[in-house]
């Protein structure tokens, strides 16, 4: 995963969402103690950031140093570069040791994860009973009929350049294997719906574009996305001289549970 990001980590932490306020009071409501939070694929800290506002210590782990060396420093959080064949001892000597996690989430990058291996991994550092995983990822922005239009075109052309794992978010994590209990006072694991919004130019929303890991991919190929023509197809469904900022709609899905009574 870390290598599909190593070039376009600047334009990701630029141009990418901020997830809102109410999923993590959501979260918060769910997890009876507050002591320790772990944030998987943290990439640029960003939920680990909001994370540290409702959690005593926050630990933060990625496999891309790039994405690490973009994160926000704060008192409470502690960034930890680790490899993706990390073994279980690495995890409770440099991650958290043995049932001592309340909450472990995983933001946009659940779809990654070797789901077995990190499934064994959470249920070893969450508490019993009362730990909960969660892991949401945001899908395509949606702003207007005009620039929407332009946009789907783009994406359905790109799929050749999508890792496969991508299609865990077009699927909302709705197939996702989720070996986890309901939390307090739920009767499913979701999807919980919510949304977040960004303010964006052309300029911004081209750039968004950029991040992509299919981007980066199909580059490497010697294909570029945005193309002359696509770039002027949006410009024109922006309207006037791209310099309008318009508001950029994600929509978030997220799973949550917390660890069966028996495991």
């Amino acid at each position: 995963m870390a290598n599909l990001f190593l070039k376009q980590a600047k334009q990701y932490v630029a141009t990418r969402p901020v997830y809102p306020p109410e999923l993590f009071d959501f979260l918060t409501l769910k997890t009876p103690r507050r002591d320790m939070a772990w944030d998987v694929g943290t990439g640029n800290g960003q939920a680990a950031a909001s994370l540290a506002t409702l959690y005593k210590a926050v630990v933060g782990t990625d496999t891309s140093a790039q994405q690490l060396a973009y994160a926000t420093r704060l008192r409470n959080v502690r960034y930890v570069h680790t490899p993706p064949d990390l073994p279980l001892e690495g995890i409770h000597a440099t991650v958290a040791p043995p049932a001592s996690v309340d909450l472990i989430t995983v933001a946009q990058a659940f779809h990654w994860l070797d789901l077995p291996r990190f499934y064994a991994q959470a249920r070893s550092v969450l508490r019993p009973s009362h730990g909960v995983l969660a892991a949401w990822c945001y899908t395509e922005p949606r702003i207007d009929s005009a620039v929407d239009a332009v946009f789907w075109r783009l994406y359905h052309g790109s799929e050749n350049y999508w890792a496969l794992n991508r299609r865990m978010v077009d699927d909302e994590y709705r197939s996702a294997d989720f070996p986890f209990d309901p939390v307090e006072g739920e009767t499913h694991t979701g999807p919980f719906e919510f949304s977040t919004q960004r303010r964006m130019d052309l300029d911004d929303y081209l750039l968004y574009i950029t991040s992509w890991s299919a981007y980066q991919t199909a580059k490497d190929k010697g294909v570029e996305l945005l193309d002359e023509a696509t770039v002027q197809e949006f410009a024109t469904a922006w309207g006037g001289d791209g310099k309008e900022v318009k508001t950029v709609t994600y929509p978030i899905f997220l799973r949550i549970g917390k660890v069966r009574s028996e495991e």
